[in-house]
């Protein structure tokens, strides 16, 4: 099985890397994924773009890079930007080395998609700038992601919505949770309607940046030489320990990062009477988001029923063979574009009820692969 094999090599590097004491991310993608069903459009013939990749140092810039050149996207020229102390550093694409120029209002002159994931401040100042220049603007960060007139896209779920980019010339990307769950759930919905969501998340490092993930390193490596630690990006010890906190808390008792599920869901499904709950939770894994999804559907509707549905969804990949105990985790995932699910069965507290547990790579298909079939798609159809 292709999935098994791609397992198994992933396993090795990050064993690999935990030793060295640092991420396995840049090998590991190495690996050759499997053949995937994730949305790949047929892009417009030898017409090509300009590109420009914001914020493309960063792990879901670089990942940007990475399939950009993976999926063949006709790039003409290619602008990476990202801020002054990361200009002058080259990033290789297709063989050559691009250097990173800093981001200036000016950067944006002959750019038709600019792929934006430089944190939300930041696109809040430069994303509208680059769409008065002529680009569109596909931002990864959380700014416009509820603005009324910027459609927010998962292209297996509402490609049509991309439509609406002409209104403000931005379309946004889904918090990362967010899309790995609809990419599941909308198929459901379509046969059985969906009633109400209770999710709990199981969240890499990688979801919090680089610098995260290098304190996940540097912990185990720590811990397990006798060394002591002392936490700088999360709150509290990350390696060997769970922490219910991702973002701030809000006055509803709610962090941002579980609110943002709850409200991209329904904007993304297109469904304001879904009801969703979510808790989100930070684990010592360097990449891959994992969810334990509970759903209630107004239709009943059976576990093998489930099973063929998403068997025959784009984007997923059915991992549920409890008795060979073969379900999706982690490493699973890491490196994959798919969206992958298990341990389907019938929630019996409950009349309708559906339980399945939910793992993708949160870097690619919850960031940068996800912005890039966007484009695709955009290029194909609106430019």
């Amino acid at each position: 099985m292709a999935v098994a094999k791609k397992k198994a090599e992933i396993k090795k590097v990050e064993k690999k890397a935990v030793k060295k004491g640092e991420p396995a991310k840049k090998a590991a993608t190495k690996v050759k994924a499997p053949a995937t069903k994730a949305v790949k459009t047929k892009v417009a013939e030898r017409r090509l773009f300009n590109v420009a990749v914001v914020g493309a140092t960063g792990a879901v810039g670089t990942e940007m890079l990475r399939i950009l050149e993976e999926r063949d996207f006709p790039v003409k020229e290619l602008k990476l930007l990202a801020s002054g102390r990361s200009a002058g550093t080259k990033l290789e694409f297709r063989g050559k080395k691009i250097k990173v120029e800093e981001l200036k209002k000016d950067s944006f002159k002959g750019i038709d998609v600019a792929l934006f994931s430089p944190g939300a401040s930041v696109s809040a100042i430069y994303a509208p700038i680059a769409a008065k220049a002529g680009a569109v603007v596909i931002d990864n960060t959380s700014q416009f992601r509820m603005d009324k007139d910027v459609p927010l896209v998962v292209p297996e779920v509402n490609p049509h919505a991309i439509a609406q980019y002409k209104k403000k010339g931005i379309i946004a990307n889904p918090n990362c949770s967010t899309i790995q769950m609809v990419v599941a759930l909308k198929p459901i919905h379509d046969v059985a309607k969906i009633k109400r969501v209770v999710v709990s998340t199981y969240q890499a490092t990688s979801g919090a940046g680089r610098e995260a993930m290098e304190e996940l390193a540097t912990q185990t490596a720590d811990l397990l030489s006798g060394r002591h630690i002392e936490p700088s990006i999360f709150p509290y010890q990350i390696a060997f320990n769970l922490i219910p906190q991702i973002d701030v808390f809000l006055d509803n008792g709610y962090t941002k990062e579980e609110m943002k599920m709850i409200n991209e869901t329904k904007k993304i499904m297109e469904d304001d009477s879904i009801k969703v709950t979510a808790t989100t939770v930070r684990v010592p894994v360097f990449f891959s988001h994992s969810e334990s999804v509970n759903i209630e559907t107004a239709k009943k509707i059976t576990a093998d029923e489930v099973r063929k549905i998403l068997k025959k969804a784009p984007g997923v990949e059915v991992l549920d063979d409890p008795s060979n105990k073969a379900y999706p985790m982690p490493f699973d995932a890491a490196g994959c574009d798919e969206t992958f699910v298990g341990r389907i069965r019938e929630d019996e507290s409950i009349k309708n009820g559906i339980n399945m547990w939910i793992v993708a790579d949160n870097i690619r298909k919850g960031a940068a692969l996800n912005a890039v079939q966007i484009a695709e798609i955009l290029i194909e159809k609106y430019l």
